[in-house]
This record gives structure tokens, sequence and C-alpha cells, in this order.
């Protein structure tokens, strides 16, 4: 090679290098956000929503499980043109002002919040709640002291909803359960109706009487007459872990066994009872033990959506005139019905035709499985 083409190009890769320090490499544009997380969404698992200027892809079935919160989430990155802003903390401390957004029924609300409850007293949301009662679902909220001005307007009545009009009294109540535990409360199961206004609730008086005393029946069966809590076999706890399931068993090996007025037991029950609640019970499985609310909530849930070993949910197989026979079925046909055990059936029906006497119906068909 000649000296002068050695020249040249030490030359041009000298001026290069000069470029490449004057002219800066373009950074790789942001991914465009996806649609906006909403708490009240269902997705399931490879869908992805923007939260933060991020997006998120889930893992597998999710609702109300915030987006950098919760393991389900997987973060994609940062993202452009659009997702929620990051939120604001609430304040934490007094504040020079006490006039809070009233509390509203079944609006969502995220940990920080701060509302005006109708009693004239504030709360704070200690946990993501899609609209809890503060001054029951107490592990949800907290009562929250601030100095400044209070409003002076009259508070706004509380919303009484279909849970005012059940079709059982608290006289009643306490007739059908002369020796209930006094965790399994009437004001719990009242506010527990909220999640499910149609649960005896439904067509004529009597179907609705017959349908509480159906599901009453069942939870009396069920508990021993409301007073056992928690399942009594011990030696089960460790057998209700299904580890195949993708969210696995993150409140341990030993604790998904039978709790509340439906002894609801397994790892996957604990999962759907929960998302479908707007409640984590698959972490905080105890919840059901201890707020008489989400105990009665999980009964009622699983009486409103689960077939269980029948071809029906409990509350069609009593609005749509199957009968009660069909309540045994969803809720443990595979081991009474069909003469699988004829004396726990016949002790639910016992308590079901019972009930109904009390309530002042006549009980229907089809009473046996």
């Amino acid at each position: 090679m000649s000296r002068l083409r050695i020249v040249a190009t030490v030359v041009a890769l000298a001026v290069a290098g000069v470029l490449a320090v004057i002219l800066p490499t373009s950074p790789a544009s942001a991914a465009a956000c996806a649609t906006p997380w909403s708490s009240s969404q269902v997705y399931t698992g490879g869908m992805i929503a923007s939260y933060n200027s991020h997006n998120w892809q889930a893992k597998w079935w999710t609702q109300n499980e915030t987006p950098g919160n919760a393991a389900v989430w997987a973060d994609q990155g940062t993202c452009t043109g659009g997702g929620n802003p990051t939120p604001t903390p609430s304040p934490t401390g007094p504040t020079d002002s006490c006039l809070f957004p009233n509390w509203v029924a079944g609006r969502s609300y995220v940990t920080g919040d701060i509302v005006r409850y109708t009693n004239g007293r504030n709360y704070r949301a200690t946990h993501d709640n899609p609209g809890y009662d503060p001054t029951i679902s107490t592990w949800y909220w907290a009562p929250y002291t601030c100095t400044g001005p209070t409003p002076t307007a009259t508070p706004t009545p509380t919303p009484t909803g279909p849970a005012g009009a059940f079709v059982v009294t608290e006289a009643q109540f306490n007739q059908m359960f002369p020796s209930r535990n006094s965790f399994y409360t009437y004001n719990g199961l009242v506010a527990a109706l909220r999640a499910y206004p149609a649960f005896a609730n439904t067509g004529s008086d009597t179907v609705k009487k017959q349908e509480a005393a159906a599901f009453l029946a069942n939870v009396n069966h069920e508990t021993g007459g409301l007073v056992y809590i928690v399942e009594q076999n011990t030696a089960n706890y460790p057998h209700y872990c299904d580890a195949t399931q993708p969210y696995g068993c993150p409140a341990g090996q030993a604790a998904y066994y039978g709790r509340g007025p439906i002894q609801l037991s397994w790892n996957f029950n604990y999962k759907a009872a929960g998302d479908a609640l707007g409640i984590d019970l698959l972490r905080n499985p105890n919840l059901v033990q201890t707020d008489a609310s989400i105990a009665w909530q999980t009964g009622i849930w699983y009486w409103m959506t689960q077939n269980g070993p029948g071809t029906m949910t409990a509350h069609n197989a009593m609005v749509n005139g199957a009968g009660f026979g069909e309540t045994i079925r969803s809720i443990n046909g595979a081991l009474e019905c069909n003469g699988g055990n004829p004396a726990q059936v016949q002790s639910r029906i016992n308590a079901y035709t019972r009930f109904a006497g009390i309530l002042g119906v006549t009980p229907g068909n089809n009473l046996s499985c």
C-alpha cells in the first residue's frame, strides 16, 4: 500500500472517531403504554396493562392486585404515551384540613386513602379494598385523626342496600342457632350480603325464605350449629395444598384447612374466593377465622358461584326449583348423595325443614339427593 493511501485511511478513521464523539447515539424509543391497569378488570396470564409509566404482564389470573406491589405482575419496562400516573401518597400524619371525601360502599380504595364515614369519623385504608365498611372490615381500615376544620354538613346516611331487607330477622337467627359461637354474628352475616345482592333476594318471598333456610341449614351442618370456626381434624391440615397450582401455597403447606360457615378449604378455593371478593385470602387465609364478615362472604361466595360436585350452584338450585337436595349435591354430593351417607343427608334435611318452619314457609319438593 502506498504511503498516500495509508495517510488517507488514518485521516478517515480519525474523522470518524471525532464524529462518534460529537454525535451521540440516539437512545432506543420506549414502548408505547398499553391500556391502563384497572382494579376491577380480570387479567389472565400473558395480558399486559400499563401502570406508573411501565408496562406490566400478568403471570396468572389476577384482579385488584396493583402492579409493582404484587408478584403476579412482571415489569416489562418503561413506556410512553399513557398509563396511570404515579399516585400521590395520602398524608400519614395530622394535616391542616379534615375535609376528606365521604366513604362510598363499593368504590375501590387503595392503601393510604382517607375517607369520612357516615358516623362523622375519618378512616385511613390500611390495605387496598373494593369499598368495605370501615367499621366492619377493620383489617382494611383504621381510625384516622387529623387537625383543622371539619365538614358541618349532615353525614350521608348509611346505605342499607339489599342487606336491609334480609328475610331472616336477628331473633329468627338466634332461634336457629341458640348455641352458636359468638364469632358468627348476625351483623357480620348482614354485612356480607352486600357482596352478592341476589342471595335470598331473588324470586317470590317464599323462594327468598326457602333459599335463606337452605343456606343456613347447610351451614348448620358444616359447623355443628355455628359452633366450629375451623376444621376440627387437625391431621387434615397439611393435605389442602395443591402444589401444582402456579401460585403455590404462600401462607404455608398447612394453612388452607377448613374455615368459616362452609368450611372453605384448599389453596385454590382460597385464591378463587379472595379474587372474587377482592381480598388476598391466598396469603391471608386466617382472615376467614378472624373477620366475621369475611367468613360469611366466603360462604355466600361458594353458595352463589360454585357447582362443587353438582351440576348447578346452590343458589340456582333454590331459585330455579331444583330443590334443597341439589344444594347438598353442590356442597358435598360426592360423599353424601346417591346413598353415600344418608344419615348426613337427613341431618341437613332436618335442619332445613326446621328453619323453613321458623321462617313460615313450606320446604318444597326434592329434599334429598
